[in-house]
């Protein structure tokens, strides 16, 4: 299983950007996709989760990106996207997606420790200005 990530780039604040990870390799609708940053000098850390479809594609986002980031996905595209709205310097890391089949862990419905996930996209920088 393989994921590429892209879409990073150099915005200001405020601005939007799309992060895209498409995956390789593996039965997609069958993975649960997330989304994690590194920000130099810190540890990696969770920014969004996605579902597979047979869990409805449930959501859940950390709360200093809830209401500005969105995750969507498309099972015939085999891709996840990050939309990213209203982005602020502190947003400014390496963005990186990864995978693992939704399910694995039984009684969680979102997985949010980087240790859960088994896929992971070699990852796309983000960089915003004041």
């Amino acid at each position: 299983v393989q994921l590429q990530a892209s879409g990073g780039g150099l915005v200001q604040a405020g601005e939007s950007l799309r992060l895209s990870c498409a995956v390789s390799g593996g039965t997609f609708s069958n993975y649960a996709m997330g989304w994690f940053r590194q920000a130099p000098g810190k540890e990696r850390e969770f920014v969004g989760f996605i579902g597979s479809g047979w869990r409805g594609r449930n959501t859940y986002y950390t709360d200093s990106v809830r209401g500005r980031f969105t995750l969507t996905r498309d099972d015939t595209q085999d891709t996840v996207w990050l939309q990213m709205n209203s982005l602020k310097p502190e947003d400014t890391a390496v963005y990186f997606c990864a995978s693992l089949t939704d399910g694995y862990y039984p009684g969680l419905d979102v997985y949010t420790s980087q240790w859960q996930y088994e896929y992971w996209g070699q990852g796309t920088q983000v960089t915003v200005s004041s």
